[in-house]
C-alpha cells in the first residue's frame, strides 16, 4: 500500500534508526578503538581529508546560496529545517551526468559539512524527489555514517591493506542498514512517499519515468516480484547499498507501520536478507557441522579452552556475521542430533568433503597445543564414521601435526 502526501510529523512516532545498525556501528566503532584514533589524528593536525574536499567542491563545483540556486537553497535549508538538524552544511551541485549525491561529514566544528547533488537529477527529479535525496544526504550526516567511513579508511587504507573478514561482514551489513536509516530521513524530509518510490527507480534507471508513462503501480508491482525473489533466497545484497526491492519496501513500511513494533517485525524479513553473506546449499549445514563438531570436539577431554572456543568462532566467521550468536543458538539445542545431519547432509551433497571436515576437527583438537589419549580415540572413531580408512585418517592426523601442531609451554618447562 502506498499513503501520498503523508505529513512528516506523523513519521515522528517512529524511529527513523535501526537497533541492529546503531549495535553494528559501535562494534566498529570500539574494535578500531575509535576514541584513541580520533584524539591522536586531532593531536597530530596531519588529515589532509578536509582540505581536499573542500578544495575540489569550491574549486570545481557551484556553491548552493541565496544568489546562485536560490530556489535550490530554499529546499535545502526546507529540508534541513524539517529534519531539525543545526550544524552547518554546505551544499554544491556538480556537474556530473552520473545519477548521484553524496555528504562528507566535517573532520571538527569549525567547519562545515558537504552535501553534493550532481546535476543529472535536476533532469530527472521533481522536487519532492529532492528533497527525499537531500534528506537521505543529511541523513548519513545526522547518523554520523561519514564519521565513521572515514575511520575505517584510515585504519584500513583502501588497496592498501585488508580488513579482517569478520569486520568486512559487519562493515557491509552496517552500511546496507545505514542507507535504509538515511532513506527514512529522506522520507521525513519530503513527506511523500510516492516520490520515494519514484526516486529508487529514477536512479537505478536513469529514465525520466513520467516520459515513459510509467504508474507509481506498475512500479510497485514489478517491485514485489523482485523482493519475492530475495525473500525466498534467490540473491543476496552485494553492495554497500541495499538492492532496490529491499530499499522500496523498507521506506513502505517505515511510511505505512502504525507502531514500532509493527515496523520492526515487517523490518526483520528483509534484513534477513542482509545478513545473507553466500548463497550456496552447502553454507547451512557446513556451519552447523563447524559449530557442533567443534563443540563436541573440544568437550572429548572434558574441558574446552580458549584456543579451542576461538578456533570454532574464527571458522564460522568465514560464512557469517554473527558467529557467536549461531553458536550460542545451536548449544541450546541437541548438538549431536544436529552433527549427525550435518554430516549426513553435507556427504549427500559432496561426499569428498570428508578429509576437510576431519581436518577442521584434528584442528580443534590441536588448538588447545595438548593431544590426550581420549582425543586420539575420538579423532580416529569420527574418522571411521565418516568412512576413511586407518591409514588415511592417519595420513591427515600426521598431516596436520607438522603443519600446525606447536607444544604448549607447560609441556617443555
Amino acid at each position: 500500500m502506498i499513503t501520498k502526501n503523508i505529513p512528516p510529523t506523523m513519521t515522528r512516532i517512529l524511529k527513523p534508526e535501526i537497533e541492529l545498525e546503531q549495535a553494528l556501528a559501535g562494534q566498529i566503532y570500539n574494535a578500531l578503538e575509535g576514541d584513541v584514533v580520533r584524539f591522536v589524528l586531532k593531536n597530530a593536525q596531519s588529515s589532509t581529508d578536509d582540505d581536499y574536499w573542500r578544495s575540489r567542491m569550491e574549486g570545481h563545483c557551484m556553491k548552493v546560496d541565496k544568489n546562485l540556486l536560490g530556489d535550490f537553497y530554499n529546499l535545502c535549508h526546507e529540508v534541513k529545517h524539517r529534519l531539525n538538524f543545526q550544524e552547518d552544511v554546505d551544499f554544491y551541485v556538480t556537474g556530473d551526468s552520473s545519477i548521484n549525491a553524496f555528504s562528507i561529514a566535517a573532520e571538527d566544528d569549525q567547519h562545515p559539512h558537504i552535501v553534493n547533488v550532481n546535476s543529472e537529477l535536476f533532469n530527472l527529479m521533481s522536487e519532492d524527489e529532492l528533497k527525499f535525496v537531500v534528506g537521505h544526504e543529511l541523513g548519513h550526516l545526522i547518523n554520523q555514517d561519514t564519521a565513521l567511513r572515514r575511520l575505517i579508511h584510515f585504519v584500513y587504507p583502501p588497496q592498501s591493506t585488508q580488513i579482517p573478514l569478520t569486520l568486512q561482514y559487519k562493515i557491509h551489513l552496517h552500511d546496507n542498514l545505514a542507507e535504509l536509516v538515511a532513506d527514512r530521513y529522506g522520507y521525513i524530509a519530503c513527506g511523500n512517499l510516492e516520490a520515494c518510490v519514484t526516486a529508487f527507480f529514477k536512479m537505478a534507471s536513469g529514465l525520466d519515468l513520467e516520459k515513459m508513462h510509467v504508474s507509481i503501480d506498475d512500479l510497485l508491482a514489478d517491485n514485489s516480484k523482485h523482493l519475492e525473489y530475495f525473500l525466498k533466497g534467490g540473491g543476496m545484497s552485494h553492495y554497500d547499498h541495499p538492492v532496490n526491492p529491499i530499499r522500496v519496501q523498507a521506506i513502505n513500511l517505515f511510511a505505512n507501520a502504525r507502531n514500532q513494533d509493527e515496523l520492526d517485525k515487517g523490518m526483520d524479513e528483509l534484513i534477513q536478507v542482509l545478513l545473507k553473506v553466500g548463497n550456496n546449499p552447502m553454507d547451512q549445514p557446513m556451519s552447523i557441522f563447524v559449530a557442533t563438531a567443534g563443540i563436541i570436539a573440544a568437550n572429548v577431554d572434558g574441558n574446552v579452552t580458549k584456543e579451542e572456543y576461538e578456533h570454532i568462532i574464527g571458522t564460522l566467521s568465514g560464512s557469517m556475521i554473527f558467529p557467536k550468536n549461531f553458536l550460542d543458538s545451536v548449544l541450546k539445542e541437541d548438538v549431536d542430533a544436529l552433527f549427525q545431519e550435518s554430516v549426513k547432509t553435507i556427504l549427500s551433497i559432496n561426499p569428498n568433503l570428508k578429509s576437510n571436515m576431519m581436518e577442521y576437527i584434528i584442528g580443534i583438537i590441536l588448538a588447545d597445543r595438548e593431544i590426550g589419549e581420549k582425543e586420539v580415540n575420538f579423532i580416529y572413531g569420527i574418522g571411521k564414521s565418516l568412512g576413511l580408512s586407518v591409514q588415511e585418517i592417519s595420513i591427515l592426523f600426521a598431516g596436520m601435526v607438522q603443519r600446525s601442531f606447536n607444544p604448549s609451554l607447560d609441556a617443555i618447562s
